[in-house]
């Protein structure tokens, strides 16, 4: 699943949990969860329920359209492999 890690966070801090304390009480470790908030992971089923639940909304209130990107920093990463030579050529590059 693609988590809208935007979306989480606010919804976090809002509540007034420290990135600690809410991954602790989502059964995730703190830097799982700030990657997942960075846009950086995904996350299981199972994590994103527990996110939820703890935030008090529904599963598609925090995850993230697959069709549109993360933020600036998809881009930014996409630039950066394809400047490095790494991102994979299609037919569509030509």
């Amino acid at each position: 699943m693609q988590p809208d890690g935007t979306e989480i966070r606010r919804q976090r801090e809002h509540r007034g949990y420290g990135l600690r304390k809410f991954a602790a009480a989502a059964g995730i470790s703190h830097t799982h969860l700030s990657r997942i908030e960075r846009g950086l992971k995904g996350a299981q089923p199972e994590v994103m329920a527990r996110i939820a639940n703890i935030i008090g909304c529904r599963i598609s209130d925090i995850e993230r359209d697959r069709t549109e990107p993360n933020d600036e920093r998809d881009e930014h990463r996409l630039a950066l492999h394809d400047h490095e030579g790494t991102r994979r050529r299609t037919a569509d590059d030509a």
